[in-house]
């Protein structure tokens, strides 16, 4: 869909959640629109990268879309027993309960794609159906993920986009508070997916015990995730669909969202109990 997008109300709040053996753990949670639950999970660069495809779903569809900032993320507080990609992925189920939510899209990109592969094989039953959008963590010896970390902000650009001159950032122009936001995340960012690695060696023979339908979208300019690594997600996860995005890099919310949304709209369409 192109043209006016409508306007939706927005709200953000504080929600606590008690995973097992994980103890408090607090969450702050964007919510917008109305309709069908989406649980949109951000990546490294935090909930500034899905906002505005957020703003979309909510905007075009009859949806409800839930983005939560991982704990640690946008100046939030991360538990010090919150160290992991897994216990995210239990931190969000928990989220799921908390809010009674049922037949729920869950859509992440990059390490909120692995999120929410991990929270697709807890088996909530308030999972209806999986998208994974050039998400790190599996291990492709042949093409392996980028080491983020040892890449300044332009080159970060460099690998993240088909056309990087767009969106580059000069890191002298942002604000004080800005390279301070951006600090926590790369702090949180490392805690939960290691550096330099970002990979979770037992996640690909794992992905087997996905029993969602699974939507995989690759920008095939990503040469922070190489396409190669959407192609072993969707051969792993059974009878996942694969759709690859020309002219694309690691962030199609943001590049391509136009053409993501259809994309979308085709796999809700075909999945939900009650298509739109």
């Amino acid at each position: 869909m192109t043209g006016d997008h409508a306007t939706t109300a927005t709200t953000t709040s504080a929600v606590t959640v008690v995973p097992a053996g994980l103890g408090p753990v607090p969450l702050q949670v964007t919510v917008r629109g109305e309709g069908a639950p989406i649980l949109l999970l951000h990546g490294g660069a935090g909930p500034v990268s899905v906002n505005g495809f957020a703003d979309r779903l909510a905007g075009e569809r009859p949806a409800r879309v839930h983005t939560p900032s991982h704990p640690g993320f946008d100046g939030t507080e991360r538990p010090e027993h919150l160290t992991s990609i897994r216990q995210l992925a239990g931190v969000y189920a928990d989220l799921l309960d908390h809010l009674d939510l049922s037949d729920v899209t869950v859509i992440g990109n990059s390490i909120g794609g692995w999120i929410a592969a991990e929270l697709a094989l807890l088996h909530s039953t308030r999972v209806g159906r999986l998208v994974i959008i050039d998400a790190v963590g599996i291990d492709v010896p042949e093409h392996p993920i980028v080491d983020f970390f040892s890449l300044t902000l332009p080159e970060i650009a460099d690998y993240s986009y088909a056309d990087p001159d767009r969106y580059r950032i000069n890191p002298d122009e942002l604000s004080p508070e800005a390279r301070q936001a951006m600090a926590g995340n790369r702090a949180a960012l490392a805690v939960y997916g290691g550096t330099p690695s970002m990979v979770d060696p037992t996640l690909r023979d794992r992905l087997s015990g996905i029993d969602r339908p699974t939507l995989v979208v690759w920008g095939d300019a990503d040469r922070i995730a190489h396409p190669a690594i959407g192609t072993a997600y969707a051969e792993a996860i059974p009878e996942a669909q694969l759709v690859v995005m020309e002219r694309t890099g690691h962030l199609p919310q943001i590049e391509s969202p136009d053409r993501l949304l259809s994309v979308l709209n085709v796999f809700l369409a075909a999945t939900q109990n009650s298509p739109a």
